[in-house]
């Protein structure tokens, strides 16, 4: 046999017997899959890791928000309460002054109201009383009106009882003994009074 022969069959022989090794082409396919499958997990693993990070966000940010949401109520509540503590102290502070300076415009009522020769002393005691209660004006004082109307327990103390007639019937306001005064709504001195039986 002669050898030209013989080689390509040894080649054949040799290429049966050796296994077919893979094409380039399927090995880098096989490989970009892996790659890909990979990656792909990669991303889910990622992605999931980024949902529950987005989830504990949103729950912090709601216990963040609600606890700002009740600061802000507990604020809000205390800025009222102290609003109303000093204006309540203020009108206590007020109340207190006016009732230590009444007992001065009784008297001064009474002073104008005095027969007296003397013109000038009348004037200057009737501008004084001007000035006190045009004071007590600016301070939200305010007399209660009680001659003629009918009792009020809120506004008028009853220190006397009288007769009733027909012009003033029975609960009507007789006589006014010592005017009442108001601070804004808040009685300050009750107006003690007459009142018709």
């Amino acid at each position: 046999m002669n050898r030209a022969a013989a080689a390509p069959q040894e080649e054949a022989s040799a290429a049966q017997a050796a296994p077919e090794a893979p094409q380039p082409e399927t090995q880098d396919a096989e490989k970009t899959e892996k790659k890909e499958k990979h990656t792909e997990g990669k991303a889910h693993a990622e992605l999931a890791a980024l949902k529950t990070k987005l989830e504990q966000a949103e729950k912090k940010l709601a216990e963040t928000k609600d606890t700002l949401l009740r600061t802000a109520a507990e604020y809000e509540n205390f800025r009222k309460r102290s609003a109303r503590e000093h204006d309540a102290a203020f009108d206590n502070g007020v109340s207190f002054a006016v009732n230590t300076l009444l007992p001065v415009l009784d008297t001064l009522e009474i002073a104008a109201d005095a027969p007296t020769a003397d013109e000038s002393y009348k004037k200057g005691v009737t501008m004084t009383l001007d000035k006190c209660r045009e004071a007590f004006g600016k301070m939200g004082v305010s007399e209660i009106e009680a001659q003629g109307k009918p009792f009020d327990p809120e506004l008028h103390a009853a220190v006397l009882q009288q007769p009733s007639t027909d012009d003033m019937p029975s609960g009507t306001v007789t006589q006014v003994m010592q005017k009442g005064y108001l601070l804004h709504d808040k009685v300050i001195r009750h107006a003690a009074v007459a009142v018709a039986e």
